[in-house]
Parts: C-alpha cells; sequence; structure tokens
C-alpha cells in the first residue's frame, strides 16, 4: 500500500514540475512562480497560482488542469495590465464581463498556431460548461451575461463552435444582441491582436448591452491617443488647466468652506470646452447610423457640484447599523481569514513599528553641570565632589505626532476578497500604529440604496427638475475613531463583511468628509489613505448629469486637497489606475498584495526628512472653518 502511495505521490510530483515548465515556457518568461494550492486557478504579477492535484491523477483532471496553465500562460505571454486597467469598468457585473473577454482574446490569440494548447483550452472550456450546468439550462437569463459575452466572443474570434452543452442556451442570447453589439463583436475579431483596440471595441459592446453608465467616462478616457493611457493624460490636461487657473486663495477657499459651499465650487472652468471636444471625439468612434441626442446641459447649473438633497445622508457608527450579536459574529469572521494573512502582513507591521520606536527613543545631552546626576560619572564625583559637568538631561524629540485615516472604498465592486483584505488590513494597521502612539482612524463609504434612494424619489415627486446634482442617499461609516482604542472598535471592522452593506461610491464627497474630520485633529501630521478599486459611480447621478460629473468633482477635490499640503494624501488602488487621479498613488492588481503595500508606503512617509514634514504640517490653520 505504502509502495503505490509512493508512486501516486511522484507521479503528482513530475506532473506539478512538468506543468510548471510548460507554463514557463508557452509564457516566455523563466521567472514566473507556479504554486498549486487549493483553490481556483488565477495569475497576479509573476505568481502563477493552480488547483492542487490529487495523488490519483485521472486523465480528466490532468486534461482540466493542462488547460487552466496554459489559460494562465497565455494570459502573462500577451496580456498587459495597465493597458487592461485603462478601461477597465466600475461595475462588477461590467467589470466581470470585460476581464471573461479578455481572457478569451490571449486564449484564441495564442492558441491559434499551437494545436496542443487549443486542445486543452477547449478541454477545459467543456468541462466548465459541463460542471456549470448550461446544458440543462431553459432560460436566458440562467446563464450569467459575463459567461454568455465570452463564449459568443470566443466563436466569433477562433471560429470554432462552442461546447454542445452551451449551444442551446447561447441561441438565447445570439437573438437578442441588436445590431450595435454584432457590429462590436466584429470589431473585436477585427482586432484580438491588438489589445488596446480590443480593449476599445469590448467597451462598445458592454455600452451597447447598457451593463453600466460608466461607459460614458470610459468613452472620454477613448478620445485620447489610442494606444497611451488615455485617461491618465486627461487628468494631466485637468491638473494643468487647474493650475494655471485657480490661485491659491480660491483654493483655500473651497478646502475651508461649509460643506455646501465646498462641493459647489469644486468646479471645473473648463468643463464646458472639454465636453463638447469629448463628444466630437465620441462621435469618431461610434458605430454607424442614427445616434441618441444628449442634451447639452446648461452650462451655468452644470458647472457646480450639488448634491439634490442632503436631507437622507448619514455619518453613522458601524456599531450601530447592526445588532451586537451580528457585529461579534461577522469579527470572528473576519479572525478566521487573518490567519491566513497573519504572518505575512505582522513581520511588515513589525518593520514599520519598528522604525517608528527608533525615531521616538530617548536621546540625553551629557556633561552637563546641571541636571540629573549622571550614574556613568559617578566616579568622577567621589573623586571630586566638585567637579562639574556630571550631570544629563534628557533631549525633547520632535517625533511629529501623528494621525493616519484610512478611508475604504465600501462600493459593491469591493464584494468579495477585496474587502475582506481591506479589512484585514485596517485592522492589523490600527494595532501596530497605536502601539507606536499613532493615532488611527478607519472610515467607509458608500450608499443607502443601489440605483438612488429617497434623494431621487424626492427628485421625482418634483417633477424631474434638470441637473439635480448628486440623486442618492451618502452613507459614510466610522469603524474607529481616532481617539477610540482598537479593543474598543475591533468588533466594528467586521461590519465590512456585512452582505448588502456595499452598494455604489461617490469618492469625491467622501475624500472631502474624511479630510474635514483630519483638519479638526490637534496632530501636527495628518496622512489620509484612500483604497479604492474604481472610479466613482451612481447609477441614478450619472443618469441625469453629464457623464463625468463625479469623476470632475473627484479630481478637483484630490488637487485642491494636494494644492493645500495640510494632509498627506496617498491612494492605493486595487485593479484600477488611481495614479491618474492621485499625485501620490500605486495600482496593484491582486488584492492579496493590500497589506504590503500599505506598510510600505507608510513606511516611506515615516522615512521623510522630519525638517520637510514639519514644514508641510505648520501652515496657516486659520483657514479652517468647522
Amino acid at each position: 500500500m505504502s509502495g503505490s502511495a509512493n508512486k501516486d505521490n511522484t507521479r503528482a510530483e513530475e506532473f506539478k514540475r512538468a506543468t510548471a515548465g510548460v507554463l514557463r515556457a508557452i509564457a516566455e518568461q523563466a521567472d514566473v512562480q507556479v504554486a498549486f494550492q487549493p483553490g481556483p486557478s488565477g495569475v497576479s504579477g509573476k505568481r502563477a497560482r493552480l488547483p492542487l492535484p490529487t495523488r490519483a491523477l485521472p486523465p480528466a483532471e490532468m486534461a482540466k488542469l493542462r488547460g487552466q496553465s496554459d489559460a494562465i500562460a497565455l494570459r502573462l505571454r500577451h496580456h498587459d495590465d495597465a493597458v487592461h486597467a485603462q478601461r477597465m469598468p466600475a461595475r462588477k457585473e461590467a467589470k466581470d464581463a470585460y476581464d471573461a473577454l479578455e481572457q478569451v482574446r490571449v486564449e484564441v490569440l495564442g492558441s491559434q498556431f499551437m494545436h496542443g494548447v487549443n486542445a486543452n483550452i477547449r478541454a477545459k472550456l467543456a468541462e466548465e460548461c459541463e460542471a456549470d450546468g448550461f446544458d440543462r439550462m431553459t432560460r436566458k437569463d440562467q446563464l450569467p451575461i459575463d459567461k454568455a459575452l465570452a463564449l459568443l466572443a470566443r466563436e466569433r474570434l477562433s471560429g470554432e463552435p462552442s461546447p454542445a452543452p452551451a449551444r442551446r442556451i447561447l441561441d438565447m442570447w445570439r437573438d437578442t444582441l441588436g445590431e450595435n453589439a454584432e457590429q462590436a463583436l466584429a470589431e473585436m475579431t477585427d482586432a484580438r491582436a491588438n489589445q488596446t483596440a480590443f480593449a476599445r471595441a469590448t467597451r462598445k459592446l458592454l455600452a451597447a448591452l447598457e451593463l453600466a453608465e460608466a461607459e460614458v467616462e470610459s468613452d472620454q478616457d477613448d478620445n485620447s491617443e489610442d494606444g497611451e493611457d488615455g485617461g491618465e493624460q486627461s487628468g494631466q490636461q485637468d491638473n494643468s488647466e487647474d493650475g494655471d487657473g485657480q490661485s491659491q486663495s480660491e483654493s483655500e477657499s473651497m478646502l475651508g468652506a461649509q460643506p455646501e459651499e465646498m462641493e459647489g465650487e469644486a468646479a471645473d472652468d473648463d468643463g464646458s470646452e472639454s465636453e463638447e471636444e469629448a463628444a466630437v471625439a465620441e462621435g469618431d468612434d461610434r458605430p454607424g447610423g442614427p445616434q441618441p441626442r444628449r442634451e447639452r446641459p446648461n452650462p451655468d447649473s452644470d458647472a457646480v457640484y450639488k448634491a439634490y438633497t442632503r436631507q437622507y445622508d448619514e455619518e453613522v457608527a458601524a456599531e450601530d447599523l447592526c445588532d451586537a450579536d451580528e457585529l461579534s459574529r461577522l469579527r470572528q469572521q473576519l479572525d478566521q481569514q487573518l490567519q491566513h494573512l497573519q504572518g505575512v502582513i505582522s513581520k511588515l507591521a513589525n518593520r514599520l513599528q519598528r522604525r517608528l520606536l527608533a525615531q521616538q527613543t530617548r536621546a540625553w545631552e551629557f556633561d552637563l553641570d546641571e541636571g540629573i546626576l549622571d550614574a556613568g560619572r559617578l566616579s568622577r564625583v567621589v573623586i571630586n565632589p566638585m567637579l562639574a559637568l556630571s550631570y544629563k538631561k534628557e533631549l525633547d524629540m520632535e517625533f511629529r505626532d501623528t494621525v493616519v485615516t484610512l478611508l475604504i472604498d465600501n462600493s459593491g465592486s469591493m464584494r468579495g476578497r477585496p474587502i475582506t483584505v481591506a479589512a484585514m488590513c485596517g485592522d492589523i494597521l490600527a494595532r501596530t500604529l497605536e502601539r507606536c502612539a499613532v493615532k488611527v482612524e478607519v472610515l467607509g463609504f458608500t450608499t443607502r440604496a443601489w440605483k438612488g434612494g429617497q434623494a431621487r424619489e424626492r427628485w421625482v415627486q418634483e417633477g424631474k427638475p434638470r441637473n439635480p446634482g448628486r440623486l442618492n442617499d451618502l452613507r459614510h461609516i466610522i469603524y474607529k475613531a481616532a481617539d477610540s482604542p482598537w479593543r474598543r472598535a475591533r468588533k466594528n471592522l467586521g461590519l465590512m463583511l456585512r452582505e448588502g452593506l456595499l452598494k455604489e461610491n461617490i469618492d469625491g464627497e467622501a475624500l472631502l468628509w474624511a479630510y474635514r474630520r483630519l483638519l479638526m485633529r490637534p496632530e501636527h501630521r495628518r496622512i489620509l489613505m484612500v483604497i479604492s478599486d474604481g472610479a466613482p459611480v451612481d447609477d441614478s447621478t450619472l443618469s441625469v448629469n453629464p457623464g463625468n460629473y463625479l469623476e470632475k468633482h473627484l479630481r478637483e477635490v484630490i488637487r485642491d486637497i494636494e494644492h493645500r499640503d495640510q494632509v498627506e494624501l496617498i491612494a492605493i488602488g486595487i485593479g484600477h489606475d488611481v495614479t491618474r487621479y492621485y499625485r501620490r498613488a500605486v495600482t496593484i492588481v491582486d488584492a492579496e498584495e493590500l497589506g504590503g503595500t500599505m506598510m510600505k508606503k507608510l513606511t516611506e512617509l515615516f522615512d521623510e526628512d522630519a525638517a520637510a514634514a514639519w514644514a508641510r504640517s505648520a501652515g496657516e490653520r486659520s483657514a479652517i472653518v468647522i
């Protein structure tokens, strides 16, 4: 029995080594790390994850593993994360379809000249269709739209039929796509060798199917250079125009104003001109035929960001959103997840803690003629009691009393692993910095409803006036206040895992909220870290305002916060290029990288020159209006 088991283990190990070697060869990247772990396959940067094979390794399992390995290898070879992120939709449903269509592209492109790889990919696809029960589906809505679009696109790009279990349900989808979607699929087929052009055609397909209004924001990004990050160029243009057109006094009045005044002044003076140019450029990329006319809003009303009503907005403590028993259960769930992440992040957190404590180390001045008697100089006193310079005095260390605010995007697209990792990192960060006498505040932002709440209902009842502004009810959540110790707030962080909490994200107003809370703090140094996975999106607002309404406000708020330099602003984007918005930012592809990135960026901030940091924090506070 033991001999047979050893033989199976040896066979499984040989299969794993061979599979890893083939993956690196197809990807043409010898430095890829391949790990076999329980769970689904995936890739993050140079790390590939494959399911752990069983010892028996039946032929069907081997074929499936080979297909998953080849799919990852082709993505590493033919996919560019930066290009992919440029047109990434914000809503989860559209993002899933966007990702699935890009995976189809790399698989078809990479396997067209490698028949063995093509066979492995098709075997994997057939097994997935059968396992998901596609042959038992009788209604169109039973097949998720991302899977339906991926299968239809694969047929077009490869010229091969879909697996037999999926053909009947796909026939129901084919008849309902519409002319614009068909044209977008044709463009995707022609552009399969060019990722940038393929991504543009993919966004046209998603827009034709009306998956999300974020397509308007993406279309405007498309108006820049085809091969470059249009959003980043747009952001640079906005920043340069804003920097030239707004004086420091205007910036101070904006960030020192009351909430209603503040958002009203967060307008782009050149917004009307840029939107006209964007509309012209959009016309070049749109499919032929008549297009729905989009009415131009009144420039006077469009120039000012506003909320239709603030009556239904809420700023709420986490413990007030659910009962104590549920909060305890959610915290227990978070603790279970922490066991897997604790080791890696704790090492980084301890490194940060050592650096902070080193900056707070006590220092002494010796050989003084008054002060505290220096025990190391007692021999001098014994020999000559009248000898001076036998005393010492503790120096005043200029360690900056610091507060850190962690502002976490609580939108629906963060659901799953991203929000779990964000909650875990917030927990570990709060514990670490508290031990170093650094205050930490953990905040979250979302909305109270999907696609508009009571604010939208009121707007409808009042006759739907034009240009209403923001049309949803904000929900700003305080998970941990800066003055609250971690032990009292630890349960609150589990609330992020609550089903139904995550909805829309209106980033501009959330950033203003967190910024104002920091300005009221007495600490000399204030750091605001934003964690987000997408651009601001709210269906109800974007459906009745210009497509860049929320994004433009966010850019204005970021620009003025960075201009004032009273708060050090840093952003981490999960699968979303935040460098196009924030001056100091980093983008990560996998949520698992969040903890290490947070600790690294905070370490860099605390390692900065002390004099420079004090100079930033010593600015005028007289303009602050509470």
